[in-house]
């Protein structure tokens, strides 16, 4: 039976209070209702990212109390932050992960600027502190650039990449888009063994092209508030476990699984959480 890892991505960008107690119960119900990594942004009380890591290391100790659903926190994000800011979340010996951003894009009005001096910094860091990067690509461009890094730098193998769709002025939510995203994996990466992917749709509504994405080949789903907290057309949900356990449900009906977090870091080489780097 196959597996498949499910990402959640709990706190809404525009959320305005981050409460690390509400962010920990939702999660630890998204890990009894089958995810098996979450991911977090650096946010101070105001939901402003920041890169002091107060608020998000006390998230993690009361996610740790209950649960051993990995850890991501992303280096990115639209802000005025510096990169040697965006990567401090490198340095912190609770983040098992990271997400990597390889490239600028046009999200909405905003400009989320990458150049690729910033991006080889954040390899670096992510590398140097035996951190595994998920790669966030919104353009095939970004994965062609990927390609290019990884012949640079040692990344640890397979490399994850997060097909992400449905931000304005980016790759939209479509079947089309998503081949070409695969497609575009594949020609940079000939040896399938080297990659996974997954997909993260923005602004999504419904529950389709992610049953696509299972059908072609994702390993990876990332759901969440950050993305989403829609249910099914029309209707919107008030916390991410149930949009966890629908995902999970239909991994199930296509005769799939939800990955343990221990089989999802034995897929992405994390080491166990007894004896993970800082």
């Amino acid at each position: 039976m196959k597996k498949v890892m499910i990402s959640v991505a709990p706190v809404a960008a525009t959320d305005p209070l981050i409460n690390p107690r509400a962010i920990a119960r939702d999660v630890i119900e998204c890990w009894k209702n089958g995810a098996a990594m979450v991911h977090l942004h650096v946010r101070d009380l105001c939901g402003r990212l920041t890169p002091d890591l107060s608020l998000l290391e006390e998230t993690v100790d009361y996610i740790r109390a209950e649960s051993d659903i990995i850890v991501e926190v992303s280096t990115g994000g639209v802000s005025g932050l510096t990169i040697e800011e965006r990567c401090q979340p490198c340095y912190a010996p609770f983040v098992e992960a990271t997400s990597l951003n390889v490239g600028s894009v046009n999200l909405g009005e905003a400009v989320y600027q990458n150049p690729i001096k910033d991006v080889r910094y954040c390899v670096e860091q992510i590398i140097n502190n035996h951190k595994i990067p998920e790669v966030e690509v919104f353009e095939v461009g970004m994965i062609h650039t990927t390609r290019q890094l990884s012949e640079q730098f040692n990344f640890v193998k397979p490399i994850l990449f997060a097909i992400v769709l449905g931000h304005e002025g980016a790759m939209p939510r479509n079947v089309a888009a998503l081949s070409t995203m695969i497609a575009g994996v594949y020609e940079n990466f000939p040896n399938r063994e080297d990659v996974l992917w997954g997909i993260t749709e923005a602004h999504r509504e419904d529950f389709e092209l992610v049953k696509t994405a299972l059908d072609l080949g994702a390993s990876t789903v990332r759901i969440g508030f950050e993305d989403s907290n829609y249910l099914r057309p029309g209707v919107q949900v008030d916390n991410n476990a149930v949009i966890v356990k629908e995902v999970a449900d239909i991994l199930r009906k296509k005769q799939m699984a939800p990955m343990t977090p221990d089989e999802a870091r034995a897929m992405l080489h994390i080491p166990p959480l007894a004896g993970r780097k800082g």
